[in-house]
């Protein structure tokens, strides 16, 4: 058994994708501040739903943001990313912009997982840079433009086969129906890997990524 049973205890249970968040990110982030390896794992998970955050304020999608990592300034593009998200990008990241920040977000995961030994962040990171890439291959060859250009740290991607997925989610009848697909197929993922019970440090990022996907979707609804 692992050491965080006090900590994954004390926090609320989740409900079913769908259903109202108990506590926001930041909520979370300040439960798990200064608890070593657990509160890692958590920081670089939540960090994941702040860079997205950040991309719909700068989209205008929202008008405000809370994030749980970054500062609010941060996330609005009006104060520098922290060094490793802000770092001169290693060749294999992309040109654009925003897909430079993912990447550089993906490679500071994977970093972490390592440092922590964290199985599930490994594998979450590859899954995640697995099907961002798909989806991004398939938005491009769409368009008509070269997919290369869009793939973020596509040394981290696993093998994983989204031909399923991928034809559910070009078959929806809206951006929003799309995304909740994706996102189911991401909440199976993560009760395939949580380690539900080991009161583990991978317990609790398994809970900051079920956490994530829970406010995404309140804030898409």
């Amino acid at each position: 058994m692992g050491s965080n049973h006090y900590l994954i205890t004390a926090l609320p249970a989740l409900g079913d994708l769908g259903s109202p968040p108990p506590l926001t990110p930041a909520e979370m982030m300040k439960a798990v501040r200064g608890e070593g390896n657990s509160g890692r794992l958590v920081e670089t998970v939540l960090l994941a739903d702040d860079l997205l955050l950040r991309d719909s304020f700068l989209a205008g999608q929202v008008g405000e943001v809370q994030p749980a990592v970054l500062t609010a300034e941060q996330a609005r593009n009006e104060q520098p990313l922290p060094p490793y998200l802000a770092a001169e990008r290693p060749p294999s990241l992309p040109a654009v912009s925003a897909d430079a920040v993912w990447g550089a977000y993906f490679i500071h995961a994977a970093a972490v997982a390592r440092q922590t030994s964290s199985m599930f962040l490994a594998g979450w990171v590859g899954w995640e840079v697995s099907l961002r890439n798909t989806l991004a291959a398939a938005r491009a060859k769409a368009l008509e433009l070269e997919p290369s250009s869009y793939l973020v740290a596509v040394e981290l991607g696993g093998e994983h086969d989204f031909a399923i997925l991928l034809a559910e989610w070009a078959a929806a009848d809206s951006a929003l129906a799309a995304q909740r697909i994706l996102d189911a197929d991401r909440w199976d993922w993560i009760a395939a890997n949580d380690r539900w019970f080991s009161f583990a440090d991978d317990e609790l990022a398994a809970y900051a990524a079920r956490l994530t996907l829970l406010h995404r979707w309140t804030r898409a609804a």
